[in-house]
């Protein structure tokens, strides 16, 4: 494996200043993300159905942040860890600021819920139902669903000295019920949890009364506990609470130990339904003798349990935001395919001429997975290489490659079964990879393969040409539709050259493998960017000009930001756009004044990572790739940078990526220094500019042009 050195950064000038004052917590910088989102909620710019989403993309935001990061400071707190990170906060410290920001979090989610788009909706004929609010007919349709196609699949579990608390699984819906024998004198609080199946939906359409009426929607976890009685004949239902546990959900794989990667984590997949709980959510009011035995039971102590006001899980929303309501939704975009690659038949030609750059999902997807099937079934090329981490669950790249293979040529698939929480798809796409021929293998012993990159060989008279596909995302067309990413195409030989030197040290061995146009982590990618941060400086402390432009979703290493600071003290004027957790703290006088950090949250997902560094004296320095800036990116993955060597797509990111992400004034958050942030603001005549707005309308031009 490759000996990695971490880079040593030039120490900024800190005297008398707090660590807790130049490092902002990754945990609490990743709430202050969600509350970003949460805030696209309240903005009635939003059409209603995709306020809705965004809800449910809070909950599922606070699903994952449990699971894994909360996760990890629980397991800290028992095995006694007690050291403060670069903020000055210990595990338990920021387990206690956790618990406080969730808090306010969960109930300004819900204020959201009751206050702002329950009345929406039933302004445009939506309405959902509680109990107390069905009518007659409707309680009856209730009723007969409930028996129909709910009582069914139902299995009442008592919990007594002969039914042990059972084993719930992760993130699953669950009422818990008391009930009394009507017969006995004495109250006995019998007690029972209902495991409601994933398999039935959460939301359920009451038919309206009569033929063009309103039709009602009403959650599931309602209608059970209005029917619960139902399941007990003989006893008298006390009352019924809808609650969830979420258990850490973090694989622990010792690879070293691992003869078997692949079953291993299989292994491990269903196992993690009995991981650690790590959170119990519970509808408001459940009397406390239930509480306390879910507590006790689940092994939750109470600073992880959080009462919701409403219905649990507000991610089963996602549903409603689907309904077919175009009037509710955002105006329908469709990615265009106007580049020099919408002709799929001539894609090598005009590789072999020109480098090509996509910008997704303004640019379609579709010649990305032209690439590779044209590359499956031209009867030139000899050999693809691919990697994946994430892809769709129907991959159209994943087919190719199986053609590629069942047409004799050569292929390699590294798959990463790591990819956190697509493990389970990565494996049913690795079997099935495996049995068409395809060489299948998983990287390096102890990192996750990141990088995005497929590798195409090609034989052209008398000699073999490689051609490229680098990105900033995963191949997968589904979430290219709304993930914002960057795609390059080329055959130069430099960059070519690198990415087949690396195939090779991914699938054979390669103990300090050398790259001279990209960017590679853990091999070079850290110091190389500490090299041209430092330049940067020197050429500031020199008078020459000197500037740095990043944008990322995410900035953690603590030296990387150390050789920020620095470069700020020196006069370097450094824009950062990054959009969830940041740890640099900007506007602090005498150390990161020049610096300038904004965060952009719209109706697509911010994702591509890209640089720019002035390189006074020379061309400008632009990079784009997979990597973030956090220890993890740097050395525990494989992650590609590579430069933009054309000199007219290097004018284009100036132009046309980085100037308008800068010039947001629509839907950019300033970074504060007391770690808050507060939308940018416009000066007064200022027209307001998002950066997607402009993007899509420019495609469209594009499109008609």
């Amino acid at each position: 494996m490759a000996q990695i050195t971490r880079t040593r950064s030039p120490r900024p000038d800190v005297r008398g200043k707090r660590p807790d004052a130049i490092f902002l917590n990754r945990e609490l910088s990743w709430l202050a993300f969600n509350h970003r989102v949460l805030e696209q909620v309240r903005s009635e710019r939003h059409p209603l159905l995709e306020r809705v989403r965004f809800l449910s993309i809070v909950s599922s935001n606070l699903d994952e942040f449990f699971e894994i990061r909360v996760a990890g400071l629980m397991q800290q707190m028992d095995s006694g860890v007690t050291e403060a990170g670069a903020d000055g906060l210990a595990p338990e410290a920021q387990l206690d600021g956790i618990h406080e920001r969730v808090t306010a979090l969960v109930a300004e989610q819900y204020r959201c819920w009751h206050e702002l788009l329950l009345p929406a909706l039933a302004d445009e004929g939506i309405e959902f139902r509680t109990a107390k609010d069905l009518n007659p007919a409707e309680l009856k349709w209730v009723q007969s669903y409930f028996r129909n196609q709910v009582y069914p699949v139902l299995t009442p579990l008592a919990l007594d000295q002969s039914h042990p608390f059972p084993q719930l699984g992760n993130k699953t819906l669950n009422i818990i019920v008391s009930l009394d024998n009507p017969t006995t004198p004495e109250v006995e609080r019998h007690v029972a949890i209902l495991p409601v199946p994933r398999i039935l939906p959460r939301l359920v359409e009451i038919p309206p009364a009569k033929t063009g009426g309103p039709s009602h929607t009403i959650f599931l976890s309602e209608i059970i506990k209005i029917c619960a009685g139902q399941l007990f004949p003989g006893y008298r239902l006390n009352a019924a609470h809808a609650f969830r546990v979420t258990r850490n959900s973090d694989l622990y794989i010792d690879e070293e130990e691992s003869e078997n990667l692949l079953k291993k984590i299989e292994d491990e997949l269903r196992n993690l339904r009995r991981g650690a709980a790590v959170r119990l959510e519970i509808e408001d009011g459940v009397h406390p003798d239930l509480f306390e035995l879910l507590c006790e039971n689940l092994s939750v102590s109470k600073n992880y349990v959080y009462r919701i006001n409403g219905p649990v899980n507000l991610l089963r929303l996602q549903a409603l935001a689907d309904v077919e309501r175009p009037d509710l939704k955002f105006a329908a975009f469709t990615p265009v395919n106007t580049t020099p690659l919408a002709e799929p038949a001539r894609i090598f030609d005009t590789l072999r001429v020109q480098d090509v750059l996509l910008h997704h999902p303004y640019d379609s997807f579709q010649p990305v997975v032209d690439f590779v099937e044209q590359a499956a079934r031209d009867p030139q090329v000899f050999a693809i290489k691919q990697t994946f981490y994430r892809t769709s669950g129907d991959s159209p790249l994943v087919r190719a490659l199986i053609e590629a293979s069942h047409n004799g040529k050569q292929v390699t698939a590294l798959v990463e079964l790591k990819a956190r929480f697509d493990e389970a798809n990565n494996i049913q796409w690795a079997k099935q990879l495996e049995e068409a021929g395809v060489h299948v293998v998983y990287g390096l012993v102890g990192h996750k393969t990141h990088c995005k990159l497929c590798l195409v060989v090609r034989r052209e008279g008398r000699r073999m040409r490689h051609y490229a596909h680098l990105g900033t995302g995963n191949y997968n067309p589904r979430t290219a539709r709304f993930y914002t990413d960057l795609s390059y195409f080329t055959s130069r030989t430099g960059i070519t050259g690198d990415v087949a030197h690396l195939f090779n040290s991914l699938t054979g061995f390669g103990r300090t493998p050398a790259f001279r146009h990209l960017l590679v982590a853990p091999y070079n990618l850290h110091r190389r960017i500490g090299e041209l941060i430092a330049r940067e400086k020197r050429n500031a402390a020199a008078g020459k000009p000197a500037r740095i432009i990043v944008k990322m979703n995410a900035l953690v290493d603590r030296a990387t930001i150390e050789s920020l600071y620095a470069a700020s003290q020196a006069g370097v004027k450094i824009d950062l756009i990054v959009r969830g957790v940041c740890c640099l703290v900007p506007g602090i006088k005498g150390l990161s004044e020049n610096i300038r950090v904004r965060s952009i949250v719209g109706r697509f997902l911010e994702h591509a990572r890209a640089m720019y560094f002035e390189n006074a004296g020379g061309e400008p320095l632009i990079l784009a790739g997979s990597a973030d800036w956090m220890p993890r990116n740097f050395f525990r993955r494989i992650e590609v940078v590579f430069p933009i060597e054309d000199p007219a797509l290097r004018r284009w990111m100036m132009r046309d990526f980085f100037a308008p992400e800068l010039r947001d004034n629509a839907n950019a958050h300033a970074l504060r220094a007391d770690g808050t942030y507060q939308p940018v603001k416009r000066r007064a005549g200022q027209p307001s500019f998002s950066v997607q707005n402009h993007l899509m309308a420019a495609a469209n031009r594009r499109a008609t042009a």
